[in-house]
């Protein structure tokens, strides 16, 4: 369970709303909750898994090729 509390009595409700929803998104609760909203076969995991480690791969050589001038 997330909770934010006032950090003085004159903090407006906007910024704590802000500061709760920043902490919820950061957490990864809300994505996780969303994940598991629909079943998905196991194989989907794991391939959607493997395209993400790939893309993770393809994204490290590109900023890697940039870091050496190519």
């Amino acid at each position: 369970m997330i909770q934010v509390s006032r950090k003085d009595g004159k903090e407006s409700t906007e910024s704590l709303l802000r500061r709760f929803s920043r902490k919820v998104q950061q957490s990864g609760l809300l994505a996780q909750a969303k994940a598991g909203q629909y079943y998905e076969k196991p194989i989907s995991k794991r391939d959607r898994r493997r395209r993400a480690i790939n893309r993770q791969a393809r994204r490290a050589q590109k900023i890697q090729r940039l870091k050496l001038g190519q």
